[in-house]
């Protein structure tokens, strides 16, 4: 496993984190890699000014190698039980096969459990089949069909 820290994002990590995200087949057909972060920018602001919300990278060597952003959301149902959101997940081709998906995401269950949540869940898209393995190999398991109505 690679010896990557995690910690919350900064502001200053948005470049990186973008980059990421465009470094992928289907994020660069949705993310703009155009060097234009203030749309970025203006979410990231939301997002940490939010405490229900949480922007996580891994960093290798002073490196952002990896990212998530976990929504922990209050819930009427299970009880009133809180659950946590998982998006935006991605780990940089370099860092791929050691470890590092794996403990990103055990990082983000154990701030769920911090945070007294019930559940974590996450979407994967379909075109996305090692992914989808990936995930259930860490134990999520398939349960709902999942919908999407794009404005």
């Amino acid at each position: 496993m690679t010896a990557a820290i995690f910690r919350s994002a900064r502001e200053e990590d948005l470049a990186d984190i973008v980059a990421l995200l465009v470094d992928d087949p289907l994020g660069a057909t949705r993310e703009s890699g155009d060097g234009e972060l203030a749309p970025y920018i203006e979410a990231f602001r939301e997002i940490d000014a939010d405490p229900n919300n949480l922007v996580v990278v891994a960093e290798d060597e002073g490196r952002v190698v990896g990212c998530l952003q976990v929504t922990f959301i209050a819930n009427l149902s299970f009880e009133g039980g809180r659950r946590a959101l998982i998006e935006a997940v991605r780990v940089a081709d370099s860092h791929q096969g050691r470890g590092l998906g794996r403990a990103i995401m055990e990082h983000a269950v154990e701030l769920a459990k911090g945070r007294g949540c019930r559940m974590v869940q996450l979407t994967s898209n379909k075109q996305r089949p090692d992914a989808i393995k990936f995930y259930e190999r860490l134990g999520f398991q398939r349960t709902h069909e999942g919908f999407k109505l794009y404005l």
